[in-house]
């Protein structure tokens, strides 16, 4: 694909404002297809950079001006399905959902359940090591796929990882999962389904506080209990959620905490009584059972389109992803609200409180450029305040460009050189998603991946092509 309207729809992922046309795109259908541009992009010097299904949130995917994109979008197909080893291996273009959908009849499932799971690819989890709700009890991408197939940044097919979880040698499998396309890119990938569990119990508490909300699920977690998920909505996310889907939260709840149990029958039952409890001895409001499975999907449809219910409320948003010890969450939550009334902004919370990975959402208006520089700083302030904290600065959305400035807030001069050195392994010249995880002067000194429109543009004199 050349021709400009087709190459403005790669020029960004779901981090929009980071912006940049790339020279074309690549269209792959097979493992050959990605091969074949790879080794063209390497004979001729060309930057590439690999593309699932665009929904990534650090700016992963943003190509530069030079750059191919190699889309694998169209990768969709199931490949094999062992039901009595529980594998399935498919392209990496297939949504997330569709994953489980393919296993259903088997009695199985694909475990990571990202928000973005109707569209999210499965080589885009594998990219950026995807966790979502029902990673508090299952662990992330990297728990869930034995081998992938991989097209090297010189071209080469190889095979990562084996038909055991703990295959013999180094785990260059590990390495490569959350690379961000770094490393190369992949063309196949064999996951791990489980199998669906007996007995599902779904609750919503609210608060009057998300403090309270916090101490609740420190509560939970100091019990021994581990819930398949426990999410956590504040005010502002609650009340776009009940504009937009009418899930049947609570308006007036200041916080409110989304508990899911899962298992055998029995230790659920135990499990969801000892939760309930915790919440009304953590001063909760209020609290709703799912007494259906309508009921139950009513409440993750709600939970689920919390991102896109900002649109209600604000006309644009950055959504950041750090990550924190979850005994700390009152006074995170408490500093980023400082924060946010230090830059006059509103911060929406919606995350997963259950393992510290927290999504706050900055609502600024794009139009206005100064408030859109202090939506920006305040989402950096923000991530970087998690690491001070003794967190991360991403639980599953990765660094991308977004984040690589803020590296070094992390990791010292000796770890990122380190990284750079396997990141050099694979990839030696430096073709494979450049720009991305590790601080460049362009990125941290010119800024010049950000889209910011021409005063022309803006008057309307000029178009963008």
């Amino acid at each position: 694909m050349t021709d400009a309207v087709g190459l403005k729809a790669y020029e960004c992922d779901g981090l929009t404002a980071f912006r940049m046309r790339p020279a074309l795109v690549v269209l792959a259908e097979s493992t050959q297809d990605v091969a074949t541009a790879v080794r063209i992009c390497g004979r001729y010097g060309v930057s590439f950079v690999p593309r699932g299904a665009g929904t990534g949130l650090s700016g992963g995917a943003l190509p530069g001006p030079d750059s191919v994109v190699i889309s694998t979008a169209r990768m969709r197909k199931v490949l094999a399905i062992d039901a009595d080893n529980r594998r399935m291996t498919v392209q990496p273009g297939m949504a997330n959902i569709a994953v489980s959908a393919a296993a259903e009849p088997y009695g199985l499932y694909f475990a990571p359940d990202p928000s973005s799971q109707i569209v999210c690819s499965v080589g885009g989890n594998v990219a950026e090591n995807s966790g979502g709700a029902h990673c508090l009890k299952y662990g992330f991408t990297t728990n869930h796929v034995y081998a992938v197939t991989v097209v090297t940044p010189s071209g080469e097919v190889v095979r990562l990882g084996g038909n055991s979880a703990d295959p013999i040698g180094p785990d260059l499998l590990g390495v490569f999962i959350g690379s961000e396309g770094t490393l190369g890119t992949v063309t196949e990938i064999v996951v791990r389904l489980l199998v669906r569990p007996i007995a599902v119990r779904t609750l919503v508490a609210d608060f009057a506080t998300a403090e309270q909300a916090a101490d609740a699920v420190s509560g939970l977690v100091s019990h021994g209990v581990i819930p398949a998920a426990v999410e956590m909505l504040d005010q502002l996310a609650i009340s776009a959620v009940e504009t937009a889907t009418h899930a049947g939260y609570s308006r007036d709840a200041g916080a409110a905490l989304v508990i899911e149990v899962d298992g055998f029958a029995a230790a659920v039952g135990e499990e969801f009584e000892i939760a309930e409890r915790l919440c009304r001895d953590n001063h909760a409001t209020g609290i709703r059972i799912a007494q259906t499975s309508r009921e139950r999907d009513l409440i993750w449809k709600g939970r689920k389109s919390a991102f896109a219910a900002m649109g209600r409320i604000s006309p644009a948003y950055l959504v950041q992803d750090g990550v924190i010890p979850r005994t700390r969450l009152a006074e995170v939550l408490t500093r980023i609200d400082e924060l946010a009334s230090s830059a006059a902004l509103r911060v929406a919370n919606v995350f997963h409180a259950g393992d510290g990975n927290l999504h706050p959402l900055v609502l600024f208006d794009s139009d206005d450029p100064e408030e859109t520089e202090r939506a920006e700083g305040l989402s950096t302030d923000i991530a970087e305040l998690c690491v001070a904290f003794g967190g991360s600065l991403s639980g599953e959305h990765g660094i991308g460009a977004d984040k690589a400035c803020s590296m070094p807030t992390m990791f010292s001069a000796d770890d990122l050189d380190t990284m750079k050195r396997v990141r050099v392994a694979f990839d030696p010249y430096g073709l494979a998603n450049p720009d991305k995880i590790f601080p460049t002067p362009r990125l941290c000194g010119e800024k010049s991946g950000k889209y910011r429109p021409h005063p022309l543009e803006t008057s309307g004199l000029i178009g963008r092509g």
